[in-house]
């Protein structure tokens, strides 16, 4: 993991001498560390060894650059959300609400201040592929009532739409952003 991080490291200052200014976010993981019902492993060992790694990397992007740092981390990390905002993290992908744990309500009250969420926005699970138009356009009422009031709020699906989720459930899902989504969120 430090050899990791410090390859990261010369990799963000070529970014940046070749990028300067011009990035919004940066993704600095694609790792899942949670399944379906818990972390893979103990959030203790996840402190000692992925944490360190991860500051070294948002202390240099936040102390060097205004860039963003973007993690993607599927599956249920209730645990391991604090780690990430310690290290730095300033934005989560894709907010498994569908995991244990991830209550949407829970998760904008604990870390809705300190950490942006950017997914969450329609159960892919279960809801788009299986809901009907209806019960897809009161998922993403919900999850805009829940998520964005006070910002911090990226409206996205929890994660990749399949190719059985009926075509109907995605322009509902995203006509309901549209006509729901818009600040101030009622």
């Amino acid at each position: 993991m430090d050899l990791e991080a410090k390859i990261a490291l010369e990799n963000l200052a070529l970014y940046r001498q070749a990028l300067g200014d011009n990035v919004d976010v940066i993704v600095i993981s694609t790792l899942d560390y949670g399944g379906q019902n818990r972390e893979l492993f103990s959030p203790a060992l996840f402190e000692e060894l992925f944490v360190p790694c991860y500051k070294v990397q948002c202390d240099w992007i936040h102390r060097y650059t205004p860039w963003k740092v973007f993690v993607h981390c599927c599956g249920s990390i209730p645990n391991l959300i604090e780690p990430f905002i310690r290290a730095g993290v300033d934005i989560l992908n894709p907010v498994q609400t569908s995991a244990a744990g991830m209550d949407p309500d829970w998760l904008k009250r604990t870390f809705g201040n300190r950490i942006t969420f950017w997914g969450g926005g329609v159960d892919t699970q279960q809801v788009l592929p299986f809901g009907t138009p209806e019960e897809v356009r009161q998922d993403v009422v919900q999850r805009l009532r829940i998520f964005a009031p006070g910002g911090g709020f990226v409206w996205a699906a929890i994660h990749n739409i399949q190719y059985d989720v009926p075509p109907e459930n995605i322009v509902t899902a995203i006509e309901t952003v549209y006509e729901s989504g818009q600040y101030p969120i009622m």
